[in-house]
């Protein structure tokens, strides 16, 4: 059995066992996620809130843009508070100070330390009880905790309300005045966001752990990490270290630079003339730099939010492009654009690899070009509507703003791509298809990309499997099936198989080693990135065994990504292969810095935030923020323009490149996002990570710390940052403007190439 075999065996059984082990958490989440309870009634009688509420609540929650203002168990936007978190702790206030009221006679700013105690020991029960009813389906509290979720329900009535006690707090928070003019609507969400915080702080039927395993960190009612989180981080810490210490082993055992050859004498790709299909990506590539640098203007935008919440220097934008729109459409056309260069890669690739055009490909690519510049603008459109309450509930759900980040687009426009994914897919099976039944050198390689082509144009289809009145922690398993495991996996298979076959290609490294090398690099990544993806469920209300398996294979996803060095050094080698690889230098060079991304942005602030004990304390801050942008940029936007140049070379060498473009792009590019990252959003995060271990989350996220003087610093430090990543995605536009409008220079002649790249 040869050892490309035995990968693919590896790789089959790996893949089988992994998703197994997914599926089989799945149903547990089902069965021990926290109820929807049919009624909440107080030991008076009275009815509180019904299923009905908490679930039209949460629509009307989802309508203002969801996870995009604040957050709820930690998953959402940073400004504005979580709002578990937050009802949580008032409520625990507001119960205290009932209580001071009616047995001291004062209120609870008036106690004394012992008084005090004693009723936040008494607190700690009182929260912490499971009240819910499993025969009758319902929650009961005390009339004074009644009372409590009554005065934290006016209070947030208010917030989202015009009345102007609460506009300085809707400024702070970044909410426009009036966000939900209903006034129906305003008094439903606050049931939803009262069922969210009575998950986080009540115990598990028999057990001494909350629903979402004593998340948040809330010292008035007990919420502290638990043994769990505590010693499956350590495993996960020591599993890191065997993990690096073993592939380092194998690496030093196994590694031959005789994947690398002597380059050929002359370009391979030099006399090869695009195919009318080919030439028709071209506009994707053009259309993915337009949406680049819409978002970058819409993401400098959101972050002055942090600075005026409702103005921009004296305009106010709240009321035409609130908050909650700017950073859904920054967010959302970050995975559009690059989303939309990878597609187009593929779309090149695939005849240059076969060396077969379809009849009717061309007419495929400009019909898949229209579908997604529909998607594009009709989910923006949708959203924008949504936001602004022009859209009733449930038409929201279909084309307006479904509330979920990176998945925010309404189910309609969901559809539409998930068909656009279909037809990328069977664009790239009919061309591919000649290459993958002809036997060559190539043949595995091809293989790999043609079923990372099926993953990506199926699991998309994840997003489709919750509706209106899901459970909020499936809706969450699934949402991170699309996030994790369509973008940050699938996607990587795709881009590792197309890089090696662009470099097979061109004669820079053999073909059989490098199968083997792309079969072991995916082996080692899904072996800890499909069982990874449970990583971002540790406290969305799910059973413990979420955290153990989290834990362990997510920091099995970090182990390559400590030796990425080699690969880098091994790239940045290519370039210097030969003189005419110099063409392609900024392409490989692009490679290089993502390999620096991936170990800095996914492999070290990720491992910042994954471990348990980690996340307990810092889910929901700009920690976050700062792995997001270094690994979502760092690493797949890089990688997305790196292809591009490949294609675009491919396609315009009868035109001049200006390198000198491309350097200061590169280099304004990759320093910007490095001073966004380091100068602001990861000394942010650290200092509300501060205050989450000694206060508690509510006030990590609370006006006090996001808008005290160091975090306003942090903002205004982000500015050098921002305007030297924007000044390299203007000056990457203005190269490929100017190739597109270039003038003629003509290459070294060569003859047609004739046979298929593969």
């Amino acid at each position: 059995m040869t050892p490309s075999t035995r990968f693919w065996w590896v790789l089959a059984v790996i893949c089988i066992l992994s998703f197994a082990t997914l599926g089989f958490i799945g149903t547990e989440i089902y069965r021990q996620m926290p109820p929807v309870p049919a009624q909440v009634m107080s030991e008076d009688g009275d009815l509180i809130y019904t299923r009905e509420q908490i679930q039209t609540g949460r629509q009307v929650w989802q309508t203002l843009g969801g996870q995009q203002v604040g957050s709820v168990w930690g998953h959402g936007a940073y400004l504005a508070p979580d709002w578990s978190a937050d009802w949580l702790h008032r409520e625990a206030t507001a119960l205290l100070d009932i209580w001071a009221q009616q047995e001291y006679g004062v209120g609870l700013a008036s106690l004394d330390g012992e008084t005090r105690a004693v009723l936040e020991h008494r607190l700690e029960k009182e929260m912490r009880a499971n009240r819910y009813d499993e025969t009758t389906d319902s929650i009961t509290v005390s009339a004074e905790r009644a009372a409590a979720i009554a005065r934290v329900h006016e209070h947030y009535t208010g917030v989202f309300s015009n009345d102007p006690d609460f506009e300085a707090l809707r400024e702070q928070y970044a909410i426009a005045n009036d966000a939900i003019p209903s006034a129906e609507h305003r008094d439903l969400m606050p049931a939803f966001f009262f069922w969210a915080s009575w998950a986080a702080t009540t115990q598990r039927p028999d057990s001494e752990i909350t629903y979402t395993s004593n998340w948040p960190p809330e010292p008035l009612v007990g919420n502290s990490p638990t043994t769990g989180t505590a010693m499956w981080s350590i495993a996960s810490i020591i599993l890191l270290l065997a993990g690096i210490g073993a592939l380092t082993w194998y690496y030093v055992a196994t590694h031959d630079s005789g994947h690398l050859q002597t380059p050929p004498r002359s370009d391979p790709l030099l006399g090869m003339n695009p195919t009318p299909s080919q030439r028709a990506s071209a506009k994707y590539f053009y259309t993915a730099l337009a949406l680049f640098l819409a978002q970058i203007v819409l993401g400098a935008t959101t972050a002055h939010y942090a600075v005026e919440g409702h103005e921009f220097y004296g305009f106010n934008l709240s009321e035409i492009l609130p908050y909650a729109v700017t950073r859904t459409w920054h967010t959302q056309l970050g995975i559009f654009w690059i989303a939309t260069a990878w597609l187009a890669t593929g779309l090149y690739l695939a005849p240059a690899l076969s060396g077969h055009e379809p009849k009717f490909q061309k007419l495929g690519v400009n019909i898949l070009y229209v579908a997604l510049l529909i998607v594009v603008v009709g989910s923006m459109a949708g959203e924008w509507f949504g936001v602004q309450q022009r859209l009733g509930l449930d038409i929201n759900f279909w084309i307006g703003h479904q509330g979920w980040e990176y998945v925010d687009l309404g189910r309609f426009w969901q559809i539409l791509l998930f068909g656009g994914l279909l037809i990328w897919l069977g664009l790239m099976g009919r061309s591919l298809w000649p290459a993958l039944r002809q036997p060559s050198e190539n043949r595995a390689l091809i293989t790999i990309l043609f079923l990372s082509t099926i993953a990506i144009g199926l699991f998309y289809g994840a997003g489709l499997t919750w509706g209106k009145h899901t459970h909020l922690s499936i809706i969450t398993y699934w949402r991170w099936w699309v996030v994790h495991l369509w973008v940050e996996g699938f996607f990587e298979v795709f881009a590792t198989s197309a890089i090696a076959l662009l470099f097979t290609r061109l004669g820079l490294v053999r073909a059989r080693l490098a199968t083997e090398v792309v079969l072991f690099a995916t082996i080692v990544f899904l072996t800890g990135g499909i069982l990874g993806t449970l990583h971002h469920l540790y406290f969305a209300g799910t059973p413990t065994s979420v955290i153990a398996v989290g834990a362990v294979f997510s920091a099995l996803e970090v182990v390559p990504l400590v030796l990425i060095g080699f690969e880098a050094f091994e790239n940045y080698r290519l370039h210097k292969a030969a003189p005419w690889v110099e063409r392609y230098k900024w392409p490989i060079l692009l490679f290089v810095a993502v390999a620096f991304w991936n170990l800095v942005g996914a492999g070290l602030l990720g491992f910042l935030i994954n471990p348990p004990i980690s996340l307990y304390y810092v889910q929901g801050l700009n920690t976050t923020a700062a792995h997001g942008h270094a690994a979502l940029f760092g690493v797949y936007g890089l990688l997305g323009i790196g292809l591009m140049l490949f294609c675009l070379r491919g396609m315009t060498r009868d035109r001049a490149w200006n390198d000198r473009l491309l350097k200061h792009a590169f280099w304004w590019l990759n320093i910007g996002l490095a001073a966004m990252v380091f100068l602001s959003l990861l000394p942010a995060g650290v200092y509300q990570a501060f205050w989450s271990v000694t206060e508690g989350l509510w006030y990590a996220r609370s006006p006090e710390v996001v808008h005290s003087a160091w975090m306003r610093g942090m903002v205004w430090m982000r500015v050098p940052g921002d305007i030297i990543f924007a000044v390299g995605g203007v000056l990457l536009a203005w190269f490929t403007f100017r190739l597109w409008r270039g003038s003629r220079q003509p290459e070294l002649s060569a003859p047609a190439a004739t046979e298929p790249v593969g």
